[in-house]
């Protein structure tokens, strides 16, 4: 039993445009299980926003906010939830200027996936995250709540719509664009 205890996911996720995939090094043409579970990570060098999905049913929910902790204790956190949520892959947003060229942020998401992955040998793909906290942010500004519940809400929220973004491109088969991948 895991000392980590994980909030349930709410029920439902809002759809989104779609935007492409990038992946890690991993070979893109793999096959996709049908079933498992994905993880979409918004990375924060002070919060990680998570949202969860099955490969079967295709929805993606904001789950968490994870506050960082240290190295050691968030390799701690993350193992817990790959084991736990039996993780078949991380989806973790990249940020990327509109261009489409990388930004500072995008090497410090790729150096987090990287670390990712090998502390919990789950695999790790990048997913192009230009304009999910706005809509996040959009979304959350239209419900009515205090700025510091929206705060509280934010991360977990973009993580979704990036996941949510993810699984429909994968549905329409895209491909990464060149000189994104690793």
């Amino acid at each position: 039993m895991s000392a980590h205890k994980f909030r349930p996911c709410p029920a439902k996720a809002k759809p989104t445009t779609a935007k492409y995939v990038v992946f890690s090094s991993n070979d893109p043409s793999e096959p996709e299980s049908a079933v498992g579970m994905l993880a979409g990570i918004d990375y924060g060098t002070v919060r990680i926003g998570i949202a969860m999905a099955s490969w079967e049913v295709g929805i993606a929910t904001a789950c968490d906010n994870y506050t960082r902790r240290g190295e050691e204790l968030d390799a701690k956190y993350f193992r817990a939830r790959a084991r736990d949520e039996r993780l078949e892959r991380f989806v973790v947003g990249l940020p990327v200027h509109l261009d489409g060229s990388e930004s500072a942020k995008s090497t410090e998401a790729r150096q987090f996936g990287r670390w990712l992955g090998e502390q919990t040998g789950v695999k790790v793909v990048f997913f192009d995250e230009r304009y999910t906290s706005r809509e996040a942010e959009e979304m959350l500004q239209a419900t009515g709540l205090t700025s510091k519940q929206r705060k509280r809400r934010l991360d977990m929220l973009a993580a979704q719509i990036m996941l949510t973004a993810y699984l429909e491109s994968r549905d329409r088969g895209e491909a990464p664009p060149r000189g994104l991948d690793e």
